[in-house]
């Protein structure tokens, strides 16, 4: 008798397997090498990184299987050479990701753009200012956010007096000063520690943008943690940095740099640092700006703030219950505003005495996990903050509660900061996943993610400085980015 076999039943080395919440479909499972994963396209609101998300929360996950979207069907994780896996489910991840990441790369070069909203185009918006439609505040918002979305990115040159010093270390942090006309720069070294620069932003409107970095080999063998521009004889005159305990058991320490030390002029008589004590374990730093506190900086440690005055050495400590890791002062007020690891944002005035208990705090806010950077706005009536959780929160100090909410950030441990531009209404902020996202303050709309130009990676986090004059009074507007060895002007069109 002639055995008869249906089409796909029989055959050796295959079994089937019908995954839950499919409606009963059946999924092969094969026992074959499994094949890397097809990536999926950018999903409708733009974050390439959401993609995948969605597809994980509608497709079950089994032990011991990972799914390809791209051929529908499920694949076996099989052991390698003894017992060694080189496909993991990170690992899957993270090719998915960086197939994302070139995907995007690619479209942006090739000027694939999307408008950031429907209908938003220059000609009708400059209809309805003639018209007096809009107002010059809203026009000139609408317009930035155009020209956001059509950004293109350019490498800068980096010139440096010492030819072998440009170009050769990673970045770590820029920081830009208030005018914008340069960018303090941490970098870190081949065998440990960091070193510091001040990069000229003045040669970025050239048809070839140039800058100049001025680097005076000050090394560190520790880590830096925090650092902001300090005003003492006049505005953004020194740099304040928090470095952490580093290699050979040596202390952490707050130093008081002159951002005179980095002049490429008078280089055989340069000032040293002004102020610098030991500390434990320091995670933020602010200098305040109102008058009434004048030459005053402050610095959050372990369970504990310290506020202290470079020029009489008056010192105040104030005890917190938990590591405090974003500060900002007030310049209306000398008051301090401080996010916490256990998601408490709380403010001080720093005039008082420090009493026992919490009597001193005067505005309590919450996050459900810990605060990794708090901003002001202008008028100090709101305050922006985000979260380990990704979540990114709009308050209001008048009334405590949360008023908007900036969704598409991503963050799981890192402190990862919020640059917030309210004269463009733009608020611009890079996840741990290495991209990029410019939001609409006004509305919270995601309005461009950028990819990063490199692989992503823990130690390739790109750090970002976005301003309408790069450069100065005169200069250009667009995103500088600074990630691994290279410098990246996003300008506009």
């Amino acid at each position: 008798m002639k055995r008869c076999y249906r089409r796909g039943k029989g055959k050796r080395g295959r079994r089937t397997a019908t995954a839950p919440n499919h409606n009963t479909r059946t999924v092969r499972l094969e026992r074959e090498e499994p094949q890397t994963p097809v990536h999926a396209g950018p999903s409708s609101s733009g974050d390439p990184s959401s993609s995948s998300l969605t597809q994980n929360s509608v497709v079950p996950e089994l032990p011991g299987f990972y799914y390809d979207s791209d051929k529908n069907r499920y694949f076996r994780l099989l052991p390698g050479h003894n017992n060694y896996n080189p496909l993991t489910k990170e690992s899957i991840q993270y090719k998915a990701m960086e197939c994302k990441r070139l995907k995007l790369l690619e479209e942006e070069e090739k000027q694939k753009k999307k408008t950031t909203r429907a209908g938003l185009n220059s000609s009708m918006l400059l209809q309805k200012r003639q018209l007096g439609l809009l107002s010059s505040t809203s026009y000139c918002r609408l317009v930035h956010e155009l020209k956001v979305n059509c950004m293109h990115r350019r490498k800068i040159e980096i010139h440096s007096p010492d030819s072998s010093v440009a170009g050769t270390n990673n970045f770590k942090i820029i920081v830009a000063d208030v005018a914008c006309e340069q960018i303090f720069t941490v970098n870190d070294v081949e065998h440990g520690g960091c070193k510091y620069g001040i990069i000229n932003l003045s040669g970025l409107g050239k048809e070839s943008p140039t800058v100049e970095m001025y680097d005076n080999l000050y090394f560190t063998n520790r880590k830096v943690n925090s650092m902001c521009w300090a005003s003492l004889t006049h505005p953004d005159s020194h740099v304040f940095k928090l470095c952490l305990m580093g290699i050979a058991e040596t202390p952490g320490c707050a130093s008081l740099l002159p951002a005179s030390l980095f002049s490429s002029s008078n280089s055989g008589d340069r000032p040293g640092m002004l102020c610098s004590f030991k500390i434990s374990t320091a995670w933020s730093c602010a200098w305040c700006l109102n008058p009434q506190m004048s030459a005053c900086f402050s610095t959050g440690l372990t369970r504990r703030v310290l506020v202290a005055n470079v020029v009489t050495g008056r010192q105040q400590s104030f005890r917190t219950s938990s590591d405090v890791l974003a500060q900002q002062f007030a310049t209306q007020a000398p008051v301090l505003y401080n996010g916490c690891r256990s998601g408490e944002i709380f403010s001080i005035d720093v005039r008082q005495r420090n009493r026992k208990g919490q009597s001193w705090k005067a505005i309590q806010l919450f996050h459900d996990s810990a605060v990794t950077s708090i901003r002001l706005l202008k008028a100090e009536h709101y305050l922006m903050a985000a979260d380990m959780a990704g979540k990114i929160k709009l308050w209001d100090l008048r009334t405590a509660k949360c008023v908007k909410q900036y969704k598409g950030h991503h963050n799981e441990y890192a402190i990862l900061p919020l640059h917030v531009n309210e004269e463009e209404g733009l608020l611009t902020a890079v996840g741990q996943d290495c991209y990029t996202r410019i939001w609409s303050l006004q509305d919270a709309h995601l309005l461009r993610t950028i990819p990063s130009p490199h692989p992503s990676s823990k130690d390739a986090i790109p750090s970002v400085v976005f301003s309408s004059r790069l450069g100065g009074h005169r200069g250009v507007p667009g995103l500088l980015m600074a990630v691994k060895q290279d410098l990246y002007h996003f300008s506009y069109d």
